[in-house]
C-alpha cells in the first residue's frame, strides 16, 4: 500500500514544485493532482450550475477521496498531493477520512507571508487582482489550523531545501 503525502498551503507557496521535486527524487513516488477533478466538473457542467470553487462541490472531495483511496490501496509508491486545502471540515472529508481508515498519510502546510505569496504569484504571471492572490487572506486564515498538516516556512527556503524537511519529517530518504 502507498503512502500519502499531503502537501497543503496558500496559493504559491510552493506545493506543486515541492511536489515534483520530491517526486523526481522519490523512485516510484506518483503526483496526484486533485485539481483536475476540479477542471472535469468545471468543464461538463452549465455555466450556471459551476460555483467559483469546486472544492465547494461535495462530489469533487468525494471523488478525490475515491481516487486516493484507490491509489493507496493499489500502489505501492509515495503519493504526493499538492492541493490547497484551507477548510479544515473538506480537509476532513479527504485526508482525514483516509486516516481513519488506516492509509498512511501524512500533510504539511507550505507557510509563507503575503507579500512572498503575491510576489510569488506575480513571478508566475498572477496579478493581485488573479483568483489564487484574492485567495491568499482566506488561506492564510484556515490554513493555522494544525489539523491541516505540519506547517513549514518557506519564505527563506529553495524548493530543494522545502522537499528535504518534508522528507525528514517524513521519514523518507531522497536521492540526491
Amino acid at each position: 500500500m502507498g503512502d500519502i503525502i499531503w502537501i497543503n498551503g496558500a496559493f504559491g507557496s510552493g506545493k506543486t514544485q515541492t511536489a515534483w521535486e520530491l517526486h523526481r527524487r522519490l523512485p516510484g513516488s506518483y503526483v496526484y493532482d486533485p485539481e483536475n477533478a476540479g477542471y472535469y466538473i468545471r468543464d461538463n457542467l452549465p455555466a450556471d450550475l459551476f460555483k467559483e470553487d469546486f472544492q465547494e462541490f461535495k462530489m469533487w472531495r468525494e471523488f478525490n477521496y475515491l481516487m486516493l483511496s484507490y491509489l493507496a490501496e493499489h500502489y505501492e509508491g509515495i503519493i504526493l498531493v499538492p492541493m490547497t486545502v484551507p477548510d479544515p471540515v473538506k480537509f476532513e472529508e479527504m485526508a482525514g477520512r483516509l486516516q481513519r481508515e488506516g492509509r498512511q498519510m501524512q500533510a504539511f502546510v507550505l507557510w509563507a507571508s503575503r507579500d512572498v505569496l503575491l510576489h510569488r504569484l506575480s513571478v508566475r504571471g498572477e496579478g493581485s487582482s488573479s483568483w489564487a492572490a484574492l485567495q491568499i487572506e482566506r488561506c492564510l486564515h484556515g490554513l493555522q489550523s494544525p489539523a491541516l498538516g505540519r506547517r513549514i516556512e518557506t519564505e527563506k527556503l529553495p524548493v530543494s531545501d522545502v522537499a528535504n524537511r518534508i522528507a525528514e519529517l517524513a521519514g523518507l530518504k531522497l536521492q540526491s
